[in-house]
């Protein structure tokens, strides 16, 4: 696939360079030798995707290739959550932003590796492997989307859907050194998205550039009548905001995220992306986000109390993986959560279920939905000063395999900058900014107010004119 955006695709597509089909072959080509290397994909639809590429006929993404994560549902593909629960279940419908992505054109070429039922930071958490970072293979590619920002780091597609319940999306952008967008809550369906913490979730995209973001988030968001919680705002045309001019446009920087915890390379690659945007004539201002400070353990009472509600459904009677050998109904339910569920997912669902818990609702469950709301106002009256908030996307590089697999609060940490923008509500975007001195990517989150994905993507793509991010992964090499 080499680097070809979107757009660059449509150019060689229109003059007739190449053709959708071999577009679309040579991405299952590149996905089927990186695969043993990386084990970004769980299933690659080399016949499907062939045949659905020699129909294409046009439509905003005609021929582009795409990966979709698998707890987002595709008719005739596995949808398995990376857990051996669910195993090779294939759902009987597709999701709607797939559904969007299709009849714009694209080709799923495949449903991509992910940390079990979305649970974690690390892509260590799949019943099928772990998934590793192409820009080094002893490291995570982030969580819990890791295989769908492999794959477009990798150059196997230019766009991969993932989703994103606590920066899910945007934290393995940024240690994969993609684009990583996550929009408002509400802006796309999640009718099809295997639910984890339904207040939370969100179906986001993995892109090249912050034009091809804009590009696949004008097609698969809006209204569903599937999905209650999708709102009848208007969709704008994002494209049209990216002028490159962000002169005037206030940034704001909240100083105090800026501390303790954050790696020091981070935080100097981050203050120069910062200064980028005052050479652009953007102004720089503080901003106070006091309540940040109890945002991981806000989020994760209330994702893990949401998930032990959501997981319920598991119990081996409807469908997925059934235990056997059990004498009665009872002891089915437990052995079948018991040797279908991983570790992360059982720690999350005990967690949950103990907030929820008569007695300790009011300490816990309550109070954090308190505190949701006072980080909520926090962000409303930070932008009454700025258009964007900046931050680091996450407070250090991509980690080694292992590393923090048994301390969980160090993994849950790696949370720290996304988890706000899931709690508030608000879009965020993650946007490869430069290399740490081992060579591994940097990631600048910006963050907007509801419904104002046009500003972030304009400043986004603004940055990237001015400071393009150039560097490939070593494994390119050998993607072709």
């Amino acid at each position: 696939m080499s680097d070809n955006t979107i757009e660059t695709l449509r150019a060689r597509l229109a003059s007739g360079e190449t053709t959708a089909r071999e577009v679309v072959t040579a991405s299952l080509d590149a996905a089927g030798r990186l695969n043993g290397t990386l084990n970004a994909f769980l299933e690659i639809d080399r016949e499907g995707a062939a045949a659905r590429a020699a129909e294409v006929r046009g439509g905003a993404l005609a021929g582009v290739p795409v990966a979709v994560k698998d707890n987002i549902c595709v008719k005739g593909l596995q949808t398995s959550c990376g857990s051996r629960i669910l195993g090779d279940y294939e759902p009987p419908y597709t999701a709607t932003a797939a559904e969007r992505l299709i009849a714009a054109g694209a080709v799923v070429t495949g449903k991509t590796n992910c940390d079990e039922f979305a649970m974690g930071s690390s892509n260590e958490n799949s019943a099928f492997g772990a998934v590793r970072n192409p820009w080094d293979t002893e490291r995570v590619p982030g969580g819990s989307s890791g295989g769908s920002a492999v794959a477009v780091a990798a150059r196997v597609v230019p766009v991969a859907l993932g989703s994103d319940t606590g920066g899910s999306v945007r934290q393995p952008a940024a240690l994969c050194g993609v684009v990583g967008l996550k929009p408002t809550y509400g802006r796309v369906s999640r009718y099809g998205l295997v639910a984890f913490g339904s207040s939370l979730d969100q179906i986001g995209t993995f892109t090249l550039s912050a034009r091809d973001a804009a590009t696949v988030l004008q097609v698969i968001s809006g209204r569903d009548p599937a999905d209650a919680t999708t709102a009848d705002v208007e969709v704008p045309d994002y494209a049209a905001h990216l002028t490159g001019d962000v002169k005037g446009a206030r940034l704001g920087v909240p100083r105090a995220l800026f501390g303790e915890g954050l790696d020091a390379e981070v935080r100097a690659v981050v203050e120069r992306a910062i200064e980028v945007f005052r050479d652009l004539g953007a102004e720089v201002v503080d901003v106070e986000l006091p309540h940040a400070r109890y945002a991981i353990a806000v989020y994760y009472i209330i994702a893990t109390a949401e998930a032990s509600s959501n997981l319920a459904r598991y119990d081996g009677v409807r469908y997925g993986f059934r235990a056997e050998e059990a004498p009665e109904l009872r002891s089915m339910y437990r052995r079948t959560r018991e040797e279908g569920f991983g570790a992360e997912v059982k720690r999350r669902v005990m967690l949950g279920t103990y907030v929820l818990s008569s007695g300790y609702y009011d300490a816990y469950y309550l109070k954090a939905q308190q505190v949701r709301s006072l980080i909520k106002a926090d962000f409303a009256k930070a932008f009454e000063s700025c258009d964007a908030i900046i931050t680091p996307t996450s407070p250090t590089t991509a980690f080694r395999l292992g590393e923090k697999t048994d301390d969980p609060l160090a993994m849950y940490l790696n949370d720290i900058y996304t988890v706000t923008a899931n709690l508030a509500g608000i879009p965020g975007v993650s946007v490869p900014v430069g290399l740490s001195r081992e060579g591994l990517p940097v990631g600048m989150q910006l963050l907007a107010r509801h419904w104002d994905e046009a500003t972030m993507l304009r400043l986004a793509d603004a940055y990237e004119r001015a400071a393009p991010f150039t560097d490939r992964p070593r494994v390119c090499a050998t993607a072709g």
